[in-house]
């Protein structure tokens, strides 16, 4: 099996499939996971090639954009790793690594975990904050047609599954249902050093944001 061959077929497949997606959610978002997925496991014990195929593939059908179907990403994933005459071990662990990688609001327990799985979810997660993840956040909430801010509506912190997948709340609200949440669930030693200097820019944009927002700046 000639890894690097199917890294970069799987690159190919995933440009292709994500070629009109949402920009938050498209192959730069991809990539910048990828490349951070593999900044973090060189601190870790993990199998960097799973860690390859599961970053490239973490997003290749986001049930946000298949009407809730969350089978159709890691079925995806496994047809096209099966064209690649993947191991099956490897294949599932893949599946696996899609079917528990996202936020899901709830609370809810993840059912499955594994060192590669960490370092993706924080790679996946580091996206989601920062400088890009408030780019990406607008961009999404834009993309649905939200509103940027109603002081009259406030943050629900005890969504539940189905209450946050169908969330039509404002989109500061998920800064504060979401991504000001993630700080503290990072899993490697290095996710969270990273993590902390993103969550601090979020929060400065965040007190920015509310001085303009009433006219003080």
């Amino acid at each position: 099996m000639d890894k690097q061959n199917i890294i970069q077929k799987t690159i190919d497949f995933v440009k292709i499939t994500l070629s009109d997606a949402e920009g938050g959610h498209d192959w730069w978002h991809i990539y910048r996971v990828w490349k951070t997925a593999k900044h973090i496991a060189q601190y870790e014990d993990v199998d960097l090639f799973v860690v390859e195929l599961g970053a490239l593939l973490h997003d290749i059908a986001d049930s946000k954009f298949h009407d809730g179907d969350e089978e159709i990403g890691p079925l995806k994933a496994r047809e096209f790793l099966l064209s690649q005459q993947v191991n099956l071990e490897i294949i599932a662990h893949v599946e696996n690594i899609i079917t528990n990688i996202s936020f899901k609001g709830g609370k809810l327990p993840q059912r499955f975990k594994s060192p590669e799985l960490d370092v993706i979810q924080d790679a996946d997660r580091l996206d989601a904050l920062g400088a890009v993840g408030i780019a990406r956040t607008f961009n999404y909430g834009g993309h649905k047609g939200r509103s940027i801010y109603n002081p009259g509506i406030k943050p629900n912190l005890n969504l539940t599954k189905e209450e946050y997948k169908n969330s039509t709340a404002p989109t500061l609200n998920h800064f504060y249902e979401k991504l000001l949440l993630l700080k503290d669930r990072m899993n490697t030693e290095t996710g969270k050093q990273m993590a902390e200097e993103r969550h601090a820019f979020m929060l400065d944009f965040l007190d920015q944001f509310y001085k303009e927002w009433d006219g003080e700046k």
